[in-house]
């Protein structure tokens, strides 16, 4: 029996909710070649929309879609190796074919191909001399491959704000627009989990990736979405929640996407048959216990002036955090050091910052906060 509920991982088309009006609108740009950068705080289902939308083009024969994911990249060198590698793996369905294809477009790079014992990844493909000189035999790749093979490709690159953290990282950009503008059979979807990253790559003027393609914020799924997905999943084991409990589920982790599914799997798991309130409490407990010891790590490096911050946040005080009896209450030091505060926590990604609003980047965060809060005082 498969779980009713999947969290933690990107949920494949039985379990995607909603979003069909940004899955029709991603599925239009895969197909007419629009780049699009994707841009949500975490755990909202960018990878699931970017895959569910890619499942629909596995028996279009027109158009490839390459899944690259940014996350383990470190130097720009790390970046070609892996943008090369993929690009290969996933336009070519045989180690022959990897091997041609590696050796017509990128010999200078003396690629090399070995068999792993790993059932997942049997072939791996690695380049014995890759560094900076080749980037644009590696970028032009999917262009190139597309051409001759008369394709669309589309490459869809996850965790791509890591590109933005590397040392000398504006001139890469720089790079990688000035080769990626120009292609005409590939497009690129590019988006990652650190969304003020991300707006600074692709929303400031002054970066290379600015109006590079379509932006498509995604929103909360709502709660009407919910209401029937967590019902359905309930009805079909021989269970019952009410709709009084899916709201509070859903107004407990901000609409969360992946905390509605775990929190929802919690109840599930504790229900013979109907939810309760004890269920609900003990659920609620669980989830915050089974996250507490990332939000001990994430809080125990904070400066004083950066937990007295997120005191006054937790009070209700984000629209005053400038006011100066706010900082005087919380000791935030003065109007300047706010600022400085600020941009701390929101580059550590504990907070959101957008406009006026000051939120928690993790939902479940305060609620954990409140109840630990004497761990600092």
């Amino acid at each position: 029996m498969k779980a009713p509920f999947v969290y933690g991982t990107a949920a494949d088309s039985q379990h995607f909710t909603d979003r069909e009006k940004e899955t029709l609108r991603l599925k239009n740009n895969f197909e007419y070649g629009v780049n699009t950068i994707i841009i949500s705080p975490r755990r909202w289902g960018k990878t699931s929309l970017v895959n569910k939308v890619a499942s629909m083009f596995d028996k279009n024969r027109k158009i490839q879609i390459v899944r690259i994911d940014a996350f383990s990249v470190r130097s720009e060198e790390d970046f070609y190796r892996l943008f090369a590698t993929e690009i290969i793996k996933q336009t070519a369905s045989k180690a022959e074919e990897w091997i041609v294809t590696a050796k017509n477009y990128l010999s200078t790079l003396v690629p090399a191909i070995s068999v792993t014992a790993d059932p997942m990844n049997p072939l791996s493909l690695s380049f014995n001399n890759m560094n900076k000189r080749y980037s644009d035999d590696v970028l032009h790749l999917p262009e190139q491959i597309a051409q001759e093979k008369g394709i669309q490709i589309v490459v869809c690159i996850d965790e791509f704000q890591q590109i933005g953290e590397l040392s000398d990282s504006v001139f890469l950009q720089k790079k990688l627009r000035s080769v990626w503008q120009h292609q005409q059979a590939t497009s690129y979807c590019l988006f990652g989990s650190k969304k003020h990253l991300l707006m600074n790559m692709f929303n400031k003027y002054s970066m290379p990736f600015y109006k590079f393609g379509d932006v498509i914020s995604l929103e909360r799924i709502p709660l009407a979405c919910w209401q029937s997905y967590i019902q359905e999943r309930f009805i079909n084991s021989g269970k019952e929640i009410s709709d009084d409990f899916i709201r509070q589920i859903y107004e407990y982790v901000d609409g969360n996407s992946s905390y509605v599914q775990q929190l929802s799997w919690l109840i599930w798991i504790a229900t013979d048959k109907v939810v309760n309130d004890e269920i609900f409490t003990q659920a609620k407990n669980n989830l915050i216990n089974l996250n507490g010891a990332l939000f001990l790590e994430q809080l125990g490096n904070l400066t004083s002036y950066q937990l007295n911050f997120l005191r006054a946040l937790l009070c209700g005080k984000g629209d005053d955090i400038n006011k100066k009896e706010t900082i005087d209450k919380f000791e935030l030091g003065s109007s300047a050091n706010v600022s400085t505060i600020k941009k701390a926590l929101q580059k550590k990604e504990v907070i959101e910052v957008s406009g006026k609003n000051i939120t928690f980047t993790d939902p479940l965060l305060p609620h954990w906060f409140h109840d630990n809060i004497n761990l600092w005082l």
